[in-house]
């Protein structure tokens, strides 16, 4: 089964900005053409996972994870949108369908550091996002243990929408926090991700951004994804 190199996260790209590609905006009926086109130009894909309770919407379930990991060897970033109740188990399910990265929610804060831990156990790289109305500072007493961090610029589980006044302000603070611990965390922008607003999320910090119909309806996605590194 493809997987990506065991040293996948060390060798992402961080000399220029990173395209992680949202599967929200694919061609599900053609998801595996899709992959196939995108391959060649995506640094990571991006599955947004949602259980209709703490974000309002239904996204994505392990089968089709465990379904794209065997046609794909792109590391692949879930993105926990669950409620505390459900969310260990989403873990272990997204773990064994494939996910190279988990990033669960700083707002779950009440089964966050069993969370963290249960990745551990099962070797899987280590998230966390933040909502648009949650202070930056929340992510401070975890990043010792993250691998990314994920600011949303737009409210949650919800498509279309325009980045957020704050979203650049916030990227900045996130990135000085990181720069603290001298570690080498990926700094990630999800949500209102348009050609205007990337080059301001670049500036700001974001070492990759979450692309969706950016990408998935380029015209000639070659050209879109060299201007996206050039940045």
């Amino acid at each position: 089964m493809p997987r990506p190199a065991p040293t996948w996260l060390a060798d992402l790209p961080r000399h220029r900005l990173m395209g992680e590609f949202s599967m929200w905006s694919a061609d599900l009926i053609r998801l595996a053409d899709d992959l196939k086109r995108i391959e060649p130009h995506a640094d990571l894909l991006h599955v947004d996972v949602a259980d209709g309770h703490f974000a309002p919407a239904l996204l994505f379930f392990p089968d089709l994870v465990a379904r794209m990991r065997e046609v794909t060897a792109l590391p692949i970033h879930v993105h926990l949108m669950a409620s505390d109740s459900v969310l260990l188990t989403q873990i272990e399910q997204f773990a064994e369908a494939g996910a190279d990265l988990i990033s669960l929610h700083v707002e779950n804060h009440f089964v966050a550091d069993e969370a963290l831990r249960r990745l551990d156990t099962l070797n899987v790289a280590k998230g966390m996002v933040l909502k648009v109305e949650t202070p930056v500072e929340a992510i401070d007493p975890f990043l010792d243990r993250l691998d990314f961090v994920t600011l949303l610029g737009t409210a949650i589980g919800v498509k279309g929408q325009g980045l957020d006044s704050q979203a650049t302000a916030r990227l900045q603070e996130a990135a000085a926090l990181i720069a603290t611990t001298g570690r080498q965390i990926v700094l990630c922008a999800d949500g209102g991700i348009r050609e205007h607003t990337v080059p301001l999320l670049r500036a700001a910090g974001a070492n990759t951004v979450v692309m969706g119909s950016l990408a998935f309806g380029a015209p000639d996605l070659g050209q879109r994804l060299a201007w996206l590194h050039g940045l």
